[in-house]
């Protein structure tokens, strides 16, 4: 006879390791998994801010300086002259706060998980380390700017102008790659509309940025780059915005 303690054993509902990382398919971009306070946010802070700050200090100076044409005239352009120091430090202290970005972008990614969370803040990182070397290394005046300098593009290089041109270079290829990166990672996430917005913003970035090789000198194409600039720079802020608010739909 069986023993009447004898009782079947309840069927154990199985669940995730505690502090098991978030799936992939379940990572929702913008959703703070407890990463996201502190100090966390005040570095993601720094990626609202340093878009906005490099914009605004560039739009000031290109009403105050004399000569300058943003239709002919790369906002580099701005290091130099008398008051070439203010462009330089918008590009130092521009730069820092984006690296400072990369870093809470790489904290919190990695506490969400998902695609993306490497390469996104390291590309973010880039950048920002592209805007210091810039400040480092000014660009060459050219085309009548700073005023007395010669009409037309300069006939000699010097060492800092092509070092320049080079860290822009990375720094610009390094932010077109993050814009593709966080593309997928909101399309993974099925936030369509920041999945969209990524993607087009990389897209009229590089397109702008590749303008002003396909048309040199052209003023069409100078202004389109400005444009691309300012466009990308605010879609960095947005994206900051978005890792520091609550989730919602898009």
């Amino acid at each position: 006879m069986a023993d009447r303690r004898t009782a079947a054993a309840p069927a154990r509902v199985p669940t995730e390791p505690t502090g098991a990382a978030p799936r992939a398919a379940d990572a929702v971009v913008g959703r703070p998994h407890g990463a996201a306070t502190g100090p966390t946010r005040t570095l993601l802070a720094c990626g609202l801010v340093a878009g906005p700050l490099y914009i605004v200090v560039v739009v000031a100076q290109m009403l105050g300086r004399d000569g300058f044409d943003i239709s002919r005239h790369p906002a580099s352009l701005l290091s130099n002259g008398d008051r070439g120091w203010i462009q330089i430090a918008n590009f130092a202290v521009s730069g820092l706060l984006f690296v400072a970005y990369a870093i809470g972008l790489r904290r919190l990614l990695t506490a969400e998980g998902g695609r993306g969370r490497g390469w996104g803040p390291l590309l973010v990182g880039v950048f920002g380390a592209g805007m210091v070397g810039a400040a480092v290394f000014s660009a060459d005046p050219v085309d009548g700017f700073p005023p007395g300098t010669p009409g037309g593009p300069p006939t000699t290089v010097s060492v800092s102008g092509m070092l320049h041109f080079l860290v822009a270079g990375l720094a610009f290829l390094a932010l077109v790659a993050a814009c593709f990166v966080f593309a997928r990672r909101f399309g993974e996430a099925r936030r369509r509309a920041w999945a969209a917005f990524s993607t087009t913003t990389g897209a009229l970035f590089l397109t702008g940025w590749m303008s002003i090789f396909a048309f040199p000198g052209a003023r069409p194409a100078n202004v389109a780059f400005a444009v691309a600039i300012g466009l990308v720079l605010v879609w960095t802020s947005l994206l900051a915005v978005r890792l520091l608010s609550p989730p919602g739909p898009g």
